[in-house]
């Protein structure tokens, strides 16, 4: 993975988002049945930033690479569905880095 590339920093962003994500749903209990808000607070904004971040690289990577907007919409629906941030990296980016 090239992170001086526009692609290969939506790679990274698609992991890392991916990873907030599974991080924000693991502090929800700690929040809603322990009462602990602060974790999820913390993980929560992370997450809001990463995801922004995720979108507008999608659309930069759709202009500099012009992707269709099918490709386009399957990456920006993707950072909606727990995990699928990691399928779109390994079905869609990694063979477009090759």
């Amino acid at each position: 993975m090239k992170i001086n590339t526009l692609l290969g920093q939506l790679r990274l962003l698609a992991i890392i988002e991916g990873i907030s994500y599974i991080s924000f749903g693991l502090t929800m209990p700690l929040k809603y049945a322990w009462d602990i808000k602060e974790p999820n607070m913390i993980v929560g904004m992370a997450h809001g930033g990463l995801f922004i971040a995720y979108c507008i690289w999608v659309v930069l990577n759709h202009f500099d690479r012009k992707w269709d907007v099918k490709k386009t919409a399957i990456l920006l629906i993707a950072s909606l569905v727990p995990f699928m941030t990691f399928w779109v990296d390994k079905h869609y980016l990694k063979n477009e880095e090759k």
